[in-house]
Parts: structure tokens; C-alpha cells; sequence
């Protein structure tokens, strides 16, 4: 089953006048579910702003998984990771939420009025009553190998990640690595390339085991090949590869090559998070309340992967959830003085107004 994909809202991306900008919710992160947050805080005529690192909307999604299928978002059986995102835009652009795209948020403090000043490596401070924090997993950059020459093929015919498919059609495509993501790419451009090996140190995976057998039943079938080692040096020229080397326990092997994709892993930190004193789980994930997912430090709420409570599952679905009674709390804050009324968007006129549907 397929879906046609809606071309993203473009986002605001106007600067701010000078001075700090207001808003009712800084939100630290533009994944799936800080975009859905927008959605749940606009019913509550609450604005956002989003600031992210990355220059896109969509987090790990669009960044490092835009062509990989999703299978658990609820109502769709199958939708790839840049088309949720579309998707998600789209459901937020009725409540016009501001994009600080291409930043990162250096400091965090709290104001006598009680809001937070949030600043940013643009020099931009943004205040709000209220900040929610959903980085994903925090700051990451993919795993590069120990590999001398590698710098001049990346992102021409060595990648990190699969953003456009087109780009290993007819190729001869090495995939490295042995957890879900190169299992999964393996199978899913199988059908594609014009020749596929798999190279990973051992016979023995982390993936999700039907994947496994259907590649070792590629294998036997000689659609493609499996080889056990590790990346040693690379050959080609302008940035184009024309092969590989691999050692193992056979020796040095040379593969031919005009793809690489190469799945070794993330190195993930919480960059200027770890340093907002706010309770933390193992060092990584940050300890909320399971009533409105707030932090240690009242008006700072964190949703997403980046939170832990017992019982926490990093499903996006569970982020929605997350989102939506965080902004509850959130509506507390930025209106003290309104009664928060619970309202149902297929009956309200005043929401289906906001959601310019009336």
C-alpha cells in the first residue's frame, strides 16, 4: 500500500524584530512530535516557536530516515519517514507556528516574571512561560569509519543515510553494518540496485530476525552477496567510488562499488540540555511526571525519546500523548487567568475556527 506525499508547509523563517521574541511555547526541537505539539497547543490558542539544529523540519526523520517506511502511526499502514513529516506540517500550519531552523539553544534561564529566556547560537532569545524540550535523542552525528581518504566521498557516493532512493538505482551498493537500518535498506533497495552486498565483522545480527532470514534467503537465492568484514580503505576518483576494500578472516577482499552506505551507529549527546540541571536518567533521558510529562524545574516539559519515566515506550504514538497533555499544563501557564475548557474538534466551532475549517 502507498501513499502520494503533500509537498511540506514552508515555514516561517522570517527573523524576529530586534529584541526578545514572545511567545506562549518554546519549542526545543522540530521532530514528529514537536511539530505535533504545535498542533495540540494551537487548539488551545496557544503560538509556538520551534527552534532545531537541523536546517529542515522533521528531526531524525527527515534527516536520516526521510525514505524508510513507518508501520505504527496510527491510520496509516505504511507511511515513510518525510511523508509524516509532510503530514505533520501540514496538520500544524493553521496555527502559523515560527521556525528558528539552523540554531541551537545555547542558554536557558528563568526571568523574574517567571518565563524563560531561551538563546540561541543565532543570538536570538525567544521567551515563553513555557518550554518544551523534544530533542529526539539528543545532538547526533553519524559514526564515520577509521577510514584514511573518507571525507572526499561522502555524500556524493558514500552515505550515512538513504535521503533519496534514486540515488542507488542501476548502482553496485555495499552496505555495511549489521543492525535494523542495514538490514532494512539492504532488502528495501534490493529490488533497485544492479548489484547489493551486505559486509558486516560477524555472521550474527542485531536486527529484527526476519529480516535476517530474508536476506540470507537473498543469499541463497544469489540476488545478492554477504560478506563477513570490516571497511579498510576505499578507491575512486572526484568523490566517485569505484570499489572497496574489505578485511576478514579470509583476507583482504576488493569490492566493486559506485555506492557505500555505511550504518555504524550514532554518537549522541544532550549537547546544552545536560547542562539545564534538570534530573536525567543513566545521564541521557530526561525524568518527567507521567500527569504532564513535566521536568524537575516547573514550566520546562520534555516529550518525545528524550524523556524517561518507568514504563516510557520510544514510540513516536507515545510522543503524540506525551505532547498533547503537555500542553494542557502548558495552557495553565501562558493563561493563569483563563478556565482551560476540553473540547472536541468535531464539535466545537471554536476549534474548527482555529483549525480554519469552519
Amino acid at each position: 500500500m502507498t501513499h502520494q506525499s503533500t509537498a511540506p508547509v514552508s515555514p516561517d523563517v522570517e527573523l524576529p524584530p530586534s529584541g526578545p521574541d514572545n511567545t506562549d511555547v518554546v519549542i526545543v526541537g522540530a521532530g514528529p512530535v514537536g511539530l505535533f505539539a504545535v498542533f495540540e497547543l494551537g487548539l488551545l490558542g496557544l503560538k509556538a516557536t520551534l527552534i532545531d539544529t537541523l536546517d529542515k523540519p522533521g528531526g531524525q526523520c527527515a534527516e536520516l530516515y526521510p525514505e524508510k517506511p513507518i508501520y505504527d502511526i496510527p491510520a496509516w499502514p505504511r507511511i515513510n519517514g518525510q511523508e509524516l513529516v509532510d503530514r505533520l506540517m501540514e496538520q500544524a500550519a493553521p496555527f502559523e507556528p515560527t521556525f528558528r531552523l539552523g540554531q541551537r539553544v545555547d542558554r536557558l534561564d528563568r526571568r523574574e516574571d517567571g518565563r524563560f529566556a531561551v538563546s540561541t547560537s543565532a543570538g536570538e532569545t525567544h521567551v515563553a512561560p513555557a518550554v518544551f524540550v523534544a530533542a529526539g535523542a539528543g545532538c547526533f552525528t553519524p559514526r564515520r569509519p577509521k577510514v584514511a581518504g573518507i571525507e572526499a566521498f561522502e555524500d556524493r557516493s558514500l552515505f550515512y543515510a538513504v535521503r533519496r532512493r534514486a540515488d542507488f538505482a542501476g548502482q553496485d551498493v555495499v552496505v555495511f553494518g549489521g543492525g535494523d537500518s542495514a538490514l532494512d535498506w539492504t532488502l528495501d533497495l534490493l529490488p533497485d540496485v544492479r548489484s547489493m552486498t551486505l559486509v558486516h565483522r560477524r555472521d550474527s545480527f542485531r536486527a529484527a530476525p526476519h529480516s535476517v532470514e530474508a536476506m540470507r534467503a537473498a543469499v541463497a537465492q544469489g540476488r545478492m552477496r554477504f560478506v563477513q568484514g570490516e571497511m579498510a580503505a576505499l578507491d575512486g576518483r572526484g568523490g566517485d567510488l569505484s570499489s572497496v576494500a574489505v578485511t576478514g578472516a579470509e583476507g583482504e577482499q576488493i569490492l566493486g562499488a559506485s555506492r557505500v552506505l555505511a550504518f555504524f551507529g550514532l554518537n549522541i549527546t544532550l549537547g546544552p540540555i545536560a547542562d539545564w540541571a534538570l534530573d536525567l536518567e543513566a545521564g541521557r533521558q530526561i525524568k518527567v511526571d507521567t500527569e504532564q510529562f513535566e521536568t524537575s524545574t516547573p514550566g520546562i516539559f520534555a516529550i518525545g525519546d528524550i524523556n524517561w519515566y518507568p514504563g516510557k515506550l520510544k514510540l513516536i504514538l507515545s510522543g503524540f500523548h506525551e505532547g498533547a497533555l503537555a500542553s494542557q499544563a502548558a495552557f495553565r501557564l501562558a493563561r493563569p487567568n483563563e478556565r482551560l475548557r476540553f473540547q472536541y474538534t468535531t464539535s466545537s466551532t471554536e476549534l474548527q475556527k482555529r483549525l480554519k475549517v469552519a
